[in-house]
């Protein structure tokens, strides 16, 4: 196998499933598609959209709110037919619709529900490419996805599909970014594939086991990982994050082996756990308590003694049995990316037999380029893993002020990208040949460690763009601070700042219903948000949380005053206002400084 539709002809000979794709419809009810539906139904789209008057190398966008197998189907189409996929973030503006659907030369669109036909339709006039629309809904007044489905031009998709190569192109995704306008990553077949085969090893899953898809499948990471269940004959159940949970939810109904997932859905899941077993009374809290402080002390592949076996074994029929059992009780391991997770939510979740394996990469590395395994020797606490087969690390520590043994991230293996759609002076700044070998610069810092039986293990520390430097010269790498104090139950979201500034101090959202919680221990009557984060004592708690975490930190990455905020960042706003967070959820520094001048002005004024 060499091109990704290659995977519908793996698994239909290999592991047939009666349940390939599954989603539910508008009533609840799961649909399902089986191998042959979908080939079957791939192969007439792929042929309807050379009726549309498509050339091979024609762009082809895709846009859902929620995962479903209809995006999955017409991705193998536009593929068969010679097509590159544009997949685009359901919720950014009309505004960036239209710069990526015009620099792409996009000519047809398919989407999902909601307003998404009404905003591709809103930026259709200044696009003067795009011809066709199409929604996987049907409507009276727009067209259907399915009107395009025939076998008028079979032959025709047999014979683009015989030309198509792996080191052709297959996808241009857009990057959010956090500032300027988002650049389009090239990746071919070959480089996603290289994934798809190197990590469906190291999945927890096997074949015929459900799994659960809830990540946009606009990311790489989630659209790679469905590629993985594909290979594996795994039964796929397209969901949304508003449904996971509770008896009735898409986590008990599944019963997966496994997902993927974003450290922001398990903090969650912990602090859920967290509160519901404070409202405990007695011996029943007593119990939640004691089995929580066994967690602290976990290790992987621990060796205990017979009295704290017997103590685990206790806690774990008690307590953390109930905890698989809301994940469905099937649960073999989950794996999270995109963003750091804390170590502290990895070990609890790890002791309480849900093992979490956190992976790294980027969009423009197809995207793993390290993971956590389910092997013995493959797993360690606080880094992102060892390098999956075929790529190369390489921690490069010119032209920046690093720490011993830090450095900016190099990568190069069959997996990194081509470059930057239309950016050719972007990819000289982001590519370098070391030593006859061309790398890409990550733009993270970090270093390599060594972890059980001597494999090295990569450990990212900040990104190389948001390293701040105070008045006097240090530099401070916000995340990792960020990272530990957001492990406090008290700490809903959390910025670093401190360019340019004698000090270093710190923007804070609180976690709103904990701190409902906490007054209401306290007897401290409540308000409002808004209100609530100007009382005394409240204010008290949480310099008390920046006390115990400063002593980790050196004195000038020390936290020495901060700001409580009432506003929670968001990755969109309904009333159109700039975001705080990218669709990923990851800071948007420059906005968040931007719209909170004045609580910074604040405290260096103070």
């Amino acid at each position: 196998m060499t091109r990704l539709f290659d995977l519908l002809y793996y698994q239909l000979e290999n592991h047939p499933l009666e349940k390939s794709l599954s989603s539910r419809d508008a009533s609840g009810n799961w649909q399902n598609y089986s191998s042959k539906q979908v080939l079957d139904a791939a192969e007439q789209a792929a042929s309807g959209l050379i009726g549309l008057g498509l050339q091979p190398g024609d762009k082809v966008a895709m846009v859902i709110y929620k995962n479903r197998p209809e995006w999955v189907i017409m991705d193998f189409a536009i593929q068969m037919a010679g097509l590159i996929s544009i997949p685009l973030y359901a919720t950014i503006s009309i505004g960036e619709y239209e710069y990526i659907l015009n620099e792409a030369e996009v000519k047809a669109a398919f989407c999902g529900g909601g307003d998404l036909y009404k905003k591709l339709s809103g930026a259709q006039p200044n696009v003067s490419g795009l011809k066709h629309i199409y929604s996987f809904d049907k409507h009276d007044d727009r067209p259907f996805w399915k009107d395009i489905f025939s076998t008028d031009h079979k032959e025709q998709v047999e014979q683009v599909k015989k030309r198509i190569k792996g080191e052709d192109l297959l996808t241009i995704i857009y990057t959010s970014g956090t500032t300027g306008n988002p650049k389009g990553v090239m990746l071919t077949h070959d480089n996603v594939m290289h994934v798809v085969k190197k990590t469906s090893i190291l999945m927890a899953a096997d074949t015929g086991d459900n799994v659960l898809s809830f990540l946009p499948l606009c990311h790489i990471f989630e659209r790679a990982v469905s590629m993985v269940y594909y290979y594996k004959g795994c039964g796929t159940y397209f969901a949304g994050t508003d449904n996971l949970s509770g008896p009735d939810g898409d986590l008990a109904a599944v019963k997966p082996t496994t997902f993927s997932t974003v450290p922001r859905l398990l903090e969650k899941i912990y602090e859920a756990i967290y509160n519901k077993g404070l409202t405990l009374d007695g011996a029943k809290r007593k119990l939640f308590v004691w089995a929580l402080n066994l967690t602290d002390d976990y290790e992987i592949n621990q060796k205990l003694s017979f009295g704290k076996k017997l103590k685990w074994k206790i806690a774990d029929k008690l307590i953390f049995s109930k905890w698989r059992e809301a994940l469905g009780g099937q649960v073999k391991g989950v794996v999270t990316g995109s963003a750091p997770c804390p170590v502290k939510v990895m070990r609890v979740f790890c002791a309480a037999g849900i093992p979490i394996r956190e992976g790294y990469g980027l969009t423009e590395t197809s995207p793993t380029l390290t993971v956590n395994t389910m092997d013995s020797d493959g797993v360690m606490l606080g880094t992102v893993g060892p390098a999956i087969e075929g790529v190369e690390i390489l921690i490069d520590q010119e032209g920046g002020d690093y720490k011993e043994d830090e450095g900016e991230v190099l990568a190069h293996g069959p997996n990194v990208m081509l470059g930057y759609y239309k950016k050719p002076e972007i990819n000289a700044q982001v590519f370098t040949e070391i030593e006859g070998k061309k790398w890409f610069r990550t733009g993270d810092i970090g270093k390599l460690v060594s972890g059980p039986n001597g494999r090295e293990f990569l450990k990212i520390t900040d990104r190389k763009k948001e390293l701040l430097k105070t008045s006097g010269g240090k530099y401070v790498a916000p995340a990792p601070i960020e990272n530990r104090i957001k492990e406090e139950f008290l700490v809903e979201q959390m910025m670093v700042i401190g360019d340019k500034q004698k000090f270093v101090s710190a923007l804070i959202v609180p976690a709103e219903e904990a701190l409902k919680s906490y007054c209401a221990k306290k007897e401290i009557p409540w308000t409002s948000l808004k209100e609530i984060i100007t009382h005394k004592k409240v204010l008290k708690r949480y310099q008390k949380i920046i006390n115990k975490y400063n002593p980790e930190f050196s004195h000038v990455e020390q936290i020495k005053k901060f700001r409580l905020l009432a506003q929670e960042w968001l990755p969109v706003h309904e009333d159109g206002a700039e975001s705080e967070l990218t669709p990923k959820l990851s800071l948007k520094r420059r906005v968040i400084r931007e719209k909170f001048k004045k609580e910074i002005e604040s405290i260096y004024i103070d």
